[in-house]
């Protein structure tokens, strides 16, 4: 039987039109798209089909979308720039849930001397936006908040932050790795200055990214060398991941409804049987405001290490929302800054789906999970049912 796939928020599959979009540049289209020659052209060609198709699904323009390697470099090249533009600036606003290519980013640059602000969530993962207004200063120089948190799913008041801070003439950088293909965005309405697209994250190949720049927001190379992409990126391009993303963006494009629709009612399913049959159990994040494809559930009393173990021995592919292996320090930071209560936090997994899951899927799941869970928790020494009323480990 096939394994089941609950973690897209991850990696995805990579769908089978992008491979086949992709496979004439690695095969017999092999031209450098900065040479000049017929076989190079119609690589350049493929190259700027791809990034119109890019702008499409994000409602931008194609000169404002530049390829790079992922969404991490993506993240990078945007903060970098924005500290580049205004020298003067030692000011930088994010979030306390960031993934780690801006939160550490941030935290290297308080190494370096600047101040960062990470604004705190409240329990269902919000940010306060009066907060943010109250937080803004005359030297900041750059706000990055992520579009959709990528472990609860949580969707952020990204028109709301970009007013304010085109307000003040401050630079707004989103990462919009986990929401891109899922949500519909419309660059040419929201007001957002920079933001981060990874190709893994919506059926195109590792390996590639984009980021888009808004026309006239003044830009400084991260990678530097040749003229490639307009001089905003060096290197030369990766052409068959490219024609991939386009690809994947222009499906993503079609299948918007169905992600709000088809994946979300198969998200809910999932959620709603979990809960029923898993007692002191819950779900992380605003269950209103958030992806359709997510759920961050916390099974109170065991550990998500166990669980997952569990989970994938019975062919079932998820990841923890603890950061429990070997090496960590602790819980999830993005469930710490919700104040996740203690005995539920350790036992927190995320359920991540696509327009690839099925209902036989979900009903498999559902046949499974609460018996792992109820075995894990007749194990547990933190169970109440084994009368132990602390829990193991620090949350802060």
């Amino acid at each position: 039987m096939n394994p089941i796939y609950f973690d897209n928020n991850a990696t995805t599959a990579i769908a089978p039109e992008v491979i086949e979009a992709m496979q004439p540049y690695l095969l017999e289209h092999f031209g450098n798209p900065s040479s000049f020659y017929s076989i190079a052209r119609c690589v350049r060609r493929a190259v700027e089909e791809a990034r119109a198709q890019i702008a499409g699904l994000l409602g931008a323009t194609a000169e404002e979308v530049i390829f790079t390697s992922c969404g991490t470099e993506s993240d990078n090249a945007a903060l970098n720039s924005a500290l580049e533009a205004f020298p003067d600036r030692r000011h930088v606003i994010t979030t306390a849930v960031e993934h780690p290519a801006v939160l550490n980013f941030a935290k290297r640059l308080q190494g370096k001397g600047y101040r960062v602000t990470f604004l705190p969530v409240d329990r269902k993962g919000q940010i306060d936006c009066a907060h943010l207004r109250a937080v803004l200063a005359d030297d900041t120089a750059v706000v990055s908040v992520m579009h959709a948190n990528n472990e609860t799913g949580v969707i952020f008041p990204i028109a709301e932050i970009g007013a304010l801070c085109r307000e003040r003439g401050i630079l707004f950088h989103t990462d919009a790795v986990q929401s891109v293909g899922k949500v519909p965005i419309d660059l040419s309405e929201l007001p957002v200055d920079m933001l981060s697209v990874s190709g893994h994250k919506l059926h195109a190949p590792k390996g590639i990214g984009v980021l888009y720049v808004r026309k006239g927001v003044p830009f400084t190379p991260y990678v530097i060398g040749g003229h490639q992409e307009d001089g905003h990126r060096a290197g030369t391009e990766n052409v068959a991941s490219i024609v991939g993303l386009g690809r994947a963006c222009a499906l993503a494009r079609e299948h918007l409804d169905a992600e709000q629709t088809t994946v979300s009612a198969l998200r809910d399913r999932l959620e709603e049987g979990l809960l029923a049959a898993c007692p002191d159990s819950m779900v992380n994040g605003d269950r209103v405001s958030r992806l359709p494809n997510t759920t961050n559930i916390s099974f109170g009393y065991v550990e998500g290490e166990a669980i997952l173990m569990k989970l994938d021995a019975a062919g079932i592919c998820a990841s923890s929302g603890s950061a429990c292996s070997s090496g960590s320090d602790g819980p999830s930071h993005v469930l710490r800054a919700m104040a996740v209560p203690a005995e539920y936090i350790r036992g927190s997994i995320r359920f991540s789906l696509s327009r690839y899951t099925t209902d036989d899927e979900i009903d498999r799941a559902l046949a499974v999970i609460p018996g792992i869970i109820a075995d894990l928790r007749r194990l547990s020494p933190w169970s109440p049912d084994r009368g132990t009323a602390c829990w193991g480990g620090s949350t802060e």
